[in-house]
């Protein structure tokens, strides 16, 4: 097992089975780890063996060094065999016409198909006696063909070029599926933990406890998950999130696995046991993503079932045919027979889809975009509507002051601020600490404090009464003026919570909190206009307040006061007759993520339930990531149609060449090396625009 189509044959055949859950094929190693019952492993092994593969039961992984050693006795194995074949037709070309020459020349191409192509031979077999048509039958009757009828120089070449292209296709691919994981697969295997005593010592990453504090200093990679708890530093998360611009870690702030601390040294606790940091599940998640067949490559499986038994039968009506009914000689037909089998051999074809799909999940994962299979990153390109949540989406999720004024002549600015912080500091209320954190100053001993729910908080200072507390309650204590109604309702129709501080005579302080817009939000929903893709709000907030959020960031369709199953009743009409995506990030957005074509989530930010709901999770909590992700869908599902035009373009024109010119097993077969090798190439463009 060694490339895509043999990855192919395998899947299919295993199809038939219930109880085989995932699979997962490491192409390089040659070796296949099946998710399936014990009770399941007899038949799903007669099935692999009655392909013509021959299986091994592994109790672990093969190493890597393991891996790369039989890589390398396979290309030298296959590049004496291109030697042998090369000798072959110098034998043809150059030695006398006589029997022993020719014999020798023969025994020479021989050892050239021996060399490179009995395992094509077994597994051609093998399909041949079970009725099957794949590309090693044809390549087995073509070889064994141009053998028979005398053209063995040209059947050595074709068998040891076929075996070579075949195992640069396999590592091109691998390249592909291992772009992701060898980009984030980079925290290292050991960190410095603080033991009971103080010391600091290397430990293996996968031993370290939960709680444990660590430490990584400037120039290394964090081996685990954890939050610092000592230094500060910029940290640069781009194998994670995808973000480009370092970002500065202080006490208190979340760090990954797979990061870079650029400078200063940081400790930190561990939050996540090595299986389960973030790095480990994106791992996870894009090795399951490569699993899934996307809609294309689906086609594409199914049309090549079709297409390789229909060239098969044009090839015999051209060897027996053409004879009978155009006068050909019967050497010449067969040859041109054998000629349309190599060069309709469908690798270019079947390879040309899975490459450039894996290219596209691995480049997505190098922005930071997690994309759960190739069916979401091909639905993409088709979305018109996208509807957003606001809070934690569109905005940053986390109340602000954004706005205080003093109200009284008769009481120092200064003094209102301290007054205000102190009673602010004494509540739990969002609005309270969101008052308190946005204040300068310490706050002042407070007497008698207490809360008046639904209005706000009370208590003495220095002797004097004050309370903090909403509109109505300040309202009902009769010390709102006209000229003070005036402002509240300018702060009020920008979506703001307010907060009054007032003395038993008068209104002291003014105080806005608002949840304030990502500075990405107005960009991501200019950049969603410009793909002709509409956005909608959906949210659970009072429409005065939806309303200022959706003009901040350009959106005209606001809806508000919408419980979850309004918003699944929106996404759920809405697809009844376009392509609609959601994005959010709460548990109650989690019935229309599941419902959206594609859902998006918040992989920061976002519940452990919208994360699982969504097909596709952005990394870094920046929404330009929903538009990016379009317009690589668009991209990807445009090379692999540019993909499947060149190969069955190219093999139109050696077809006719074959037929009607002069086309030889020489070309035939660099026709078919050649299309394979450029829609390999093609699809690995992906990766090289991943930044």
């Amino acid at each position: 097992m060694d490339c895509p189509t043999e990855e192919g044959q395998i899947r299919r055949a295993l199809e038939q089975f219930a109880d085989v859950r995932g699979l997962r094929f490491d192409l390089p190693a040659r070796a296949l780890s099946i998710d399936a019952p014990h009770s399941a492993w007899e038949p799903v092994i007669s099935a692999i063996n009655s392909l013509g593969f021959k299986t091994e039961a592994l109790s672990a992984p093969p190493p890597a060094e393991d891996t790369a050693k039989a890589q390398r006795a396979e290309l030298t194995r296959l590049v004496a065999a291109l030697v042998v074949a090369v000798a072959a037709e110098l034998v043809h070309f150059m030695a006398p016409e006589t029997m022993v020459w020719k014999v020798v020349g023969m025994a020479v191409a021989a050892g050239a198909i021996a060399l490179s192509g009995l395992a094509v031979f077994r597994k051609g077999l093998s399909s041949l006696l079970r009725g099957q048509l794949n590309i090693n039958a044809l390549m087995s009757v073509a070889v064994a063909g141009a053998f028979a009828i005398g053209q063995w120089p040209e059947a050595a070449m074709v068998m040891a070029l076929y075996s070579l292209a075949e195992l640069i296709e396999a590592r091109s691919v691998e390249r592909a599926r291992n772009a992701i994981t060898g980009l984030l697969a980079l925290s290292p295997p050991q960190v410095e933990v603080r033991q009971a005593d103080g010391a600091w010592t290397s430990v293996d990453a996968k031993a370290v406890a939960v709680g444990s504090i660590a430490r990584v200093k400037p120039g290394e990679r964090f081996a685990l998950d954890g939050r610092v708890t000592a230094g500060q530093g910029a940290v640069d998360q781009s194998p994670v999130t995808g973000e480009s611009i370092p970002v500065d870690k202080t006490p208190g702030d979340d760090v990954f696995a797979g990061t870079i601390n650029q400078a200063g040294a940081l400790e930190f606790e561990v939050t996540k046991a090595a299986s389960d940091t973030v790095l480990a599940r994106i791992i996870h998640a894009v090795e399951e993503a490569q699993g899934q067949r996307a809609p294309t490559q689906r086609f594409v499986d199914k049309f090549a079932a079709i297409y390789t038994p229909a060239i098969f039968v044009l090839a015999l009506a051209v060897a027996v045919g053409t004879p009978l009914l155009m006068g050909w000689p019967w050497l010449t037909a067969v040859y041109k027979a054998l000629v349309l089998l190599v060069i309709a051999c469908p690798c270019a074809l079947v390879i040309s889809t899975p490459v450039t799909v894996v290219s596209g999940l691995a480049a997505a994962a190098r922005r930071g975009i997690l994309i759960k299979g190739g069916v979401y990153l091909e639905e993409a390109r088709k979305l018109k509507v996208v509807a957003l949540d606001k809070t934690g989406t569109l905005t940053e999720g986390k109340p602000r002051l954004v706005a205080q004024a003093a109200l009284s002549q008769t009481l120092p600015e200064a003094q209102v601020m301290q007054v205000a912080k102190s009673l602010a500091s004494r509540s739990d209320h969002p609005v309270s600490k969101a008052v308190a954190a946005g204040l300068v100053g310490e706050p002042l001993p407070v007497e008698d404090f207490g809360a008046d729910m639904g209005r706000g908080v009370h208590g003495t200072i220095n002797g004097r009464q004050y309370i903090l507390g909403n509109h109505r309650w300040v309202h009902e204590r009769g010390l709102c003026s006209a000229e003070l109604e005036a402002k509240l309702e300018e702060h009020e129709a920008q979506g703001r919570t307010l907060s009054l501080l007032a003395d038993q005579e008068r209104a002291l302080g003014l105080f806005a909190v608002a949840d304030t817009v990502k500075e990405t939000s107005r960009q991501a929903v200019a950049d969603l206009k410009a793909l002709g893709v509409r956005s909608i709000m959906l949210t659970g907030d009072n429409p005065s307040t939806a309303k200022a959020i959706g003009n901040q960031v350009g959106i005209d369709d606001v809806r508000a006061n919408l419980l979850p199953e309004d918003k699944l009743k929106v996404i759920t009409e809405l697809g009844q007759t376009l392509q609609t995506g959601m994005v959010g990030d709460g548990v109650n957005d989690s019935p229309s993520l599941a419902a959206a074509t594609v859902g998006f989530s918040m992989g920061g930010a976002g519940t452990d339930t919208a994360k699982e709901a969504a097909d596709v999770l952005i990394m870094n909590d920046d929404l330009r990531k929903v538009p990016e992700t379009i317009r690589l869908s668009q991209r990807t599902y445009a090379i692999l149609w540019q993909n499947i035009v060149l190969a069955l373009g190219i093999k139109a024109v050696f077809f006719v060449l074959a037929v009607f010119g002069s086309a030889t097993m020489w070309m035939a077969v660099f026709a078919d090396m050649g299309a394979s090798l450029l829609v390999v190439f093609n699809g690995l463009r992906l990766l090289k625009s991943s930044r």
